[in-house]
């Protein structure tokens, strides 16, 4: 069967409009097929249910409208009785479907028109569909774009196959790009909405840089080495810590190259950005001494609880540890995750003393005891008159010029300074008007007591309508610095976990919730 010129032309539009717009054909005539079907009702009435068929060979179209089988006809445009059903399909049920085929339409003006808007809108939203599921799955890719325009500091770019948009702030600074340059960048975000899926690109990204290593470094891309963490400021200075499974691979000079070829690329493609590659350690203080680099260091001091570390360097080393405003340590924080505070040697045995005073002081007027006996304490290191109320007797009697006697008098002293406090704050705690029973949960002391009366925690209730954060505190990290925020426990030594088991304790208590059945220990082989 020949095909006529109009339906020849129908299926090379459809085919055209395809490879143009880069979705499948099947969509195309799909979209021609419901345009045609609007415009059909509009002959036929909105109401009949029309169908429109495109053969994808011939290009031949067919109308039909669907009818329903029924016992009573209410409308004719949608509705057939049995009897007449039969003599078009004599299995036909109650219930089921009959196609009447309808006679060629001529459209009218503003039929056609209509039907063109219906494909052009189906089409468009078929190569949105086509842009969202094809970059949707290489976001964490860097791809290759022309510049398209420039809006308000905003590069616009063009992939081939859809557009992207890198923001001002997604660019290094005094980057200038123009209309025709080429520009490689980060793909961190793709989204749908209802002008087309929107995808943002990054030149500042941490994981650009990372990405460009691997591109550079063969070891990388094969997963012989590996980039654990990735630190910027863009267009400035960065650092990279990498770590290699091989042992017999140094993963640094790997990574710069040889002559630094392979560095010297990624520093060209960053507008110069000098870049610190550093030997990644599962042990912290390892690494947040070789993420100062190139300063040295002498000594660091871990507290894990709050993720901060106490690093001393020699007093000449200390403007470079710190970086110009702060760059270099800013940085290191940024790599390892740590709050890092830096001191000179002069400024911690500045403070070391500054402490061993504060404490001798602290037990020259609780233990009622002279100077000798406070600086003695102290430079046993006892922190507290807490730890001295409850060592080992024997501890105390070991220290030199001390006897067992001595060591008895002043664990007395000490159990009797904290029995006056323990008093004294009970007293505040009742006058706050702090209920008893917040006595009994496990782990409030009466430090905690003054606190929440202070606070307005003065019932059960109260208590367990708090959240963790409230009693501990949270942090949050804003331009690269971790910022503390104070909770109601604030000054009293105590973690998230015990914080977190008391609140739940007065929750159980209130009634709240159930206590959590005790976990049986598994019977060990042999027993009965």
């Amino acid at each position: 069967m020949a095909v006529s010129a109009n339906r020849l032309e129908l299926l090379q539009i459809a085919e055209a409009t395809a490879r143009e717009k880069s979705i499948p054909r099947e969509v195309v005539l799909s979209a021609i097929e419901d345009a045609l079907q609007r415009a059909a009702r509009s002959r036929y009435g909105q109401e009949t249910e029309v169908r429109a068929e495109i053969n994808p060979k011939t290009g031949e179209i067919r109308f039909s409208r669907l009818l329903q089988v029924v016992d009573l006809v209410e409308n004719d445009a949608t509705q057939i009785n049995l009897a007449d059903a039969h003599k078009k399909n004599p299995a036909a049920q109650v219930g089921d479907w009959i196609a009447e085929t309808l006679p060629p339409v001529d459209f009218a003006r503003i039929a056609a028109q209509a039907a063109k808007q219906v494909i052009v809108q189906k089409v468009r939203d078929a190569e949105r569909d086509r842009q969202y599921q094809e970059y949707k799955d290489r976001i964490g890719e860097i791809v290759n774009g022309v510049v398209k325009r420039a809006e308000y500091g905003n590069v616009i770019v063009d992939l081939g196959r859809g557009e992207a948009i890198i923001r001002r702030d997604e660019l290094i600074p005094r980057e200038m790009f123009r209309p025709g340059d080429r520009v490689r960048a980060y793909v961190y975000d793709v989204r749908r909405e209802p002008r087309g899926p929107q995808i943002f690109m990054s030149r500042t990204h941490p994981q650009f840089m990372a990405k460009l290593f691997a591109q550079e470094v063969p070891e990388i891309y094969d997963g012989i080495i590996e980039v654990k963490s990735v630190a910027r400021d863009p267009g400035s200075r960065a650092k990279i810590a990498v770590i290699s499974r091989d042992s017999s691979i140094d993963p640094v000079g790997a990574c710069v190259g040889m002559r630094g070829s392979r560095v010297q690329a990624v520093v060209n493609e960053l507008q110069g950005e000098k870049i610190d590659i550093i030997p990644w350690s599962v042990d912290a203080a390892t690494f947040i001494v070789n993420a100062l680099q190139p300063a040295e260091v002498v000594k660091v001091v871990l507290d894990e609880d709050s993720s901060r570390i106490e690093v001393v360097v020699p007093d000449d080393q200390l403007s470079l540890a710190i970086g110009r405003r702060g760059q270099n340590v800013r940085l290191a924080s940024q790599l390892t995750g740590w709050d890092i505070d830096i001191l000179t040697e002069a400024e911690e045995s500045e403070r070391r003393q500054k402490e061993f005073a504060e404490r001798t002081q602290a037990f020259m007027e609780a233990l009622d005891v002279d100077e000798v006996v406070g600086q003695l304490l102290a430079a046993e290191g006892f922190r507290s008159v807490e730890e001295l109320a409850f060592v080992e007797l024997a501890e105390l009697a070991s220290i030199e010029g001390f006897d067992e006697e001595t060591a008895e008098e002043i664990q007395n002293r000490a159990r009797e300074h904290l029995a006056r406090i323990e008093a004294e704050l009970d007293a505040r705690r009742r006058e706050l008007g702090v209920a008893d029973e917040l006595k009994e949960i496990d782990g409030v002391t009466s430090p905690m007591l003054v606190k929440f009366g202070e606070n307005d925690v003065k019932t059960i209730e109260d208590l367990a309508g708090c959240a963790t954060d409230d009693l501990v505190g949270w942090s949050e990290r804003k331009d690269g610095e971790s910022v503390k925020h104070a909770g109601l426990l604030d000054g009293i030594e105590i973690s998230r976990e015990e914080a977190e088991a008391m609140i739940m304790a007065a929750r159980v208590r209130a009634g709240w919730v159930e206590a959590a059945a005790p976990v049986e220990e598994p019977a060990e082989a042999g027993e009965a």
